[in-house]
């Protein structure tokens, strides 16, 4: 018992030199990491190429550059129209004045006066909503359950036959397959 205990002393010995050695390493790894300005010294490329590459996805260069070879490919896209509005809100825009905060203004107050009018209906759809995503909710696991019970027993090889369910079919709503009685003619 004792070689063996001094056995295993040893090893946990050397499984803490060993995991003191990968601490001093770790630590230096993280240092190393860590100290930019030595590191441009050592590899002022790679260095460079990462921080450019950093600044490339931070400043959506994928996107632009994307953007720009379906440009080159295709075509420029059409521009916008002058104005997305029908006539008749154009129309009436222009009736409201010349003024562009007073026509901001006047179409906020309005905006603001319809969406407190529908608030009510929106309320109501809203209220629906939820109360069909809570049943829902509830609901789901007894279907997934029904539906896993109803898939384990259609591929169940060791369960009954499909004679034995149609025999058991039969037994419950009272027709037992045997020839149409006479007294009855509704069985078959």
């Amino acid at each position: 018992m004792g070689a063996r205990t001094d056995a295993a002393r040893s090893e946990v010995l050397a499984a803490r030199a060993g995991l003191d050695e990968e601490l001093v390493r770790l630590e230096a790894a993280g240092r190393a990491a860590v100290d930019i300005p030595a590191r441009l010294r050592r590899e002022p490329a790679k260095v460079l190429g990462a921080a450019g590459g950093a600044a490339f996805l931070l400043l959506g260069g994928p996107k632009r550059a994307i953007k720009g070879v379906r440009r080159a490919i295709f075509g420029p896209g059409a521009d916008l129209p002058k104005s997305m509005l029908p006539p008749e809100v154009e129309k009436t825009l222009k009736k409201l004045g010349p003024d562009g905060e007073k026509v901001r203004g006047t179409l906020e107050r309005e905006f603001a006066a319809y969406l407190d009018e529908k608030a009510p209906q929106r309320k109501q759809r809203d209220l629906s909503g939820t109360a069909a995503e809570l049943l829902g909710g509830t609901l789901m696991p007894v279907v997934q359950r029904l539906g896993r019970q109803l898939a384990e027993r259609a591929l169940d090889p060791d369960g009954p036959s499909f004679a034995e369910g149609v025999r058991r079919a039969r037994e419950r709503t009272g027709r037992n397959g045997s020839k149409p009685d006479a007294a009855n003619p509704d069985t078959d």
